[in-house]
């Protein structure tokens, strides 16, 4: 049992990774969405938040299907303990998942305190958040249920509120009231009155309190959530909680569940440069810029420009005599935008989705658990992939139906099992299987294999595949 913790209550970081967001698009997609990217810095959001919570136990995580590898291999890269990953068979808010968490954790500590987190926040100042963290915990050694209230520094309109008894006091204050988000004139009301703070959606709970409070409270669908973690299975090193019971939780937030009906509410302020990145322009508000208000992220440059975003990923951008303009470029998107109309880039993600595009979806490079590929060219009849395998992985042993393929090693060695042979291939080294072939891709190096793959045939979609053996348990 791990100690690391407040007194003798062991403190549990629960971090919420399910979105699929795309307010962030063209770098956030719905199967790569924003807490799985480099936003900031050289880690990404998810990693960050852990990074926050580091010094208590090993945290758990509750995320999808669809994510658990890239979120499993970003959390192995930055903490060699063992993180528990609930995989969630369906999306049911965060009441459900925040308690599935809370039976875990009693699962493996006694008395803990949940500190529930979400992973795709910023905070600037970690020294204001520790202390303000500190606070929260010290108010549910004290049987309370703690939400963080960001001290507004504007009238926002974007967030819901949380009204207080003492919205400034470092110890925290009783909740009176949550509000919705408001318009303007609402907004500045709010601000001119002081005792309203931004709701963060980021919570301290003391676990049996908050299942007790969510029972009291009418939660109903408590007993359909511990059993789906009861009769979850083990999927190598996620668990996957049981979908019957887990699809007949309800749909409903840990807010309209408790918070907002609670008499334990309690409100601890937090000013820490908060910011839930919902759009490029609060990415823009939040960042360091330069004398003439610019926020710039990558290789660009610059000249006669006030206050733009310039965030490139893979090219040179060059941007000359732009005022308060977002450039956004991706591996295979360019954004254009008024600073100030960043939330309408919804629009854009909307009609990707009826038109059915890849970039609603998934980034030209996609992401694997042996490593990731990106297409690099396609015809008709062929298509060019730069693949990377991992040290020590191995795709699926696998055939097709409807493509040929040849391979060739430019970095890196290659073990190549073809039917019932296998040949080791160095850098520059190439190997043709054919239409139907039973064959497996390995990497038995210590550093990463890059090759060239190119595809031929009637047709060249992902799902012309059938597995045979798969070492990530996917469908064979």
């Amino acid at each position: 049992m791990q100690e690391n913790q407040s007194e003798t209550r062991t403190v549990v970081p629960v971090i919420l990774s399910g979105g699929s967001g795309t307010r962030l698009w063209p770098k956030s997609r719905k199967a790569y969405p924003k807490q799985l990217h480099k936003l900031y810095g050289d880690m990404t959001m998810l990693q960050h938040t852990m990074k926050r919570v580091q010094q208590f136990a090993p945290p758990i995580v509750v995320c999808n299907n669809d994510q658990r590898f890239m979120v499993a291999s970003q959390i192995a890269e930055i903490d060699s303990r063992k993180a528990e990953i609930i995989l969630e068979p369906c999306a049911r808010n965060t009441a459900p998942a925040i308690a599935v968490a809370a039976y875990r954790a009693k699962q493996l500590y006694a008395n803990p305190i949940l500190v529930v987190l979400a992973a795709d926040h910023l905070i600037s100042d970690l020294n204001a958040f520790h202390c303000a963290l500190e606070q929260a915990i010290a108010a549910a050694e004290q049987e309370r249920l703690v939400a963080f209230g960001v001290i507004p520094h504007k009238p926002e309109t974007g967030y819901g509120y949380i009204q207080s008894e003492n919205a400034t006091s470092a110890s925290g204050s009783k909740i009176v009231q949550f509000v919705e988000k408001p318009d303007l004139a609402t907004a500045q009301s709010y601000l001119a009155a002081g005792t309203y703070t931004w709701n963060s959606g980021m919570f301290v709970f003391p676990a049996d309190l908050l299942l007790a409070e969510v029972a009291s409270l009418g939660g109903d669908w408590l007993a359909q959530c511990e059993a789906s973690l009861v009769n979850a299975e083990t999927d190598l090193d996620f668990i996957r909680l049981a979908e019957p019971e887990f699809a007949q939780c309800e749909n409903i937030s840990i807010d309209y569940a408790v918070m907002e009906k609670t008499p334990k509410a309690w409100m601890v302020p937090l000013d820490a440069g908060w910011s839930d990145l919902g759009s490029w322009e609060s990415l823009w508000e939040s960042s360091v810029k330069d004398e003439n208000g610019n926020a710039v992220f990558g290789d660009a440059f610059i000249k006669n420009c006030t206050g733009s975003l310039i965030h490139s990923e893979d090219r040179f951008v060059a941007a000359i005599g732009l005022e308060n303009i977002a450039i956004i470029e991706s591996d295979d998107a360019l954004l254009v935008v008024n600073r100030e109309a960043t939330q309408d880039v919804k629009y854009v993600v909307d009609w990707l989705k009826q038109q059915d595009r890849n970039e609603f979806q998934h980034h030209r490079q996609v992401h694997r658990p042996w490593g990731s590929f990106d297409t690099l060219d396609a015809g008709k009849r062929f298509q060019v992939k730069r693949i990377e395998v991992k040290p020590g992985a191995s795709i699926s042993l696998q055939m097709h139906h409807h493509r040929a393929e040849h391979w060739v090693v430019v970095e890196g060695t290659a073990l190549v099992q073809k039917g019932e042979q296998e040949q080791l291939l160095g850098e520059n080294e190439s190997i043709y299987i054919p239409l139907g072939e039973k064959h497996r891709l390995s990497n038995p190096g210590k550093l990463p294999l890059h090759l060239i793959e190119v595809r031929s045939g009637g047709y060249l979609g992902e799902d012309d595949i059938v597995r045979f053996q798969d070492a990530y348990g996917r469908a064979e």
